[in-house]
């Protein structure tokens, strides 16, 4: 009798633990014994203990902050540089089997395009056409991504600065303008 009751508890053990919940805004990328069968969901999933794994993938959209990066535009002049970037998972097999890290690696490919956009730059384009250069930014890191199941719908450049010597003589350029 007390060996049915232990293999009853066992069994419901198990059955617990290969219930799987996936929300809506989820898929979960399922491997057995190391192989890919799919991305799936939403909804109630049973995976085999032991033989499956899943991992889940976030659909919605993220955004993270491309640190301040020191650049020296085409013109010679040193400025620092961050941006925002919107990003979102459309294929989760890819983000997951493609990169180890696909925010990491979003991110990697966010530093080095800004960088490269902006010193092919001369000043005076960054501070008058930054939606172009937003657009170009956009274009390059989500052609570098798409491999990897991401799509980047937006990169805004937030912030330049300038060296202030440069703030002072543009300032004194307007004075004599007006």
């Amino acid at each position: 009798m007390g060996v049915i009751i232990f293999l009853a508890i066992v069994v419901i053990i198990i059955l617990l633990a290969s219930i799987r919940v996936v929300t809506e805004y989820e898929r979960g990328v399922i491997f057995r014994l190391g192989r890919l069968i799919g991305a799936k969901g939403p909804g109630l999933f049973f995976l085999i203990p032991i033989v499956d794994r899943m991992v889940k993938v976030s659909l919605r959209t993220m955004n993270f902050d491309v640190q301040p990066q020191e650049v020296i535009t085409k013109d010679n002049v040193p400025v620092k540089v961050n941006a925002v970037v919107y990003f979102r998972v459309i294929d989760p097999a890819k983000s997951v089997v493609e990169v180890e890290n696909y925010r990491f690696a979003t991110l990697q490919i966010a530093q080095t395009t800004l960088r490269g956009v902006v010193g092919e730059a001369e000043l005076d384009e960054l501070l008058s056409e930054r939606e172009k250069l937003n657009a170009r930014l956009q274009t390059i890191i989500d052609e570098q991504t798409d491999p990897w199941g991401i799509k980047v719908s937006t990169v805004e450049i937030k912030e330049i600065e300038i060296p202030d010597s440069m703030k002072r003589a543009m300032a004194r350029q307007a004075e004599v303008e007006r």
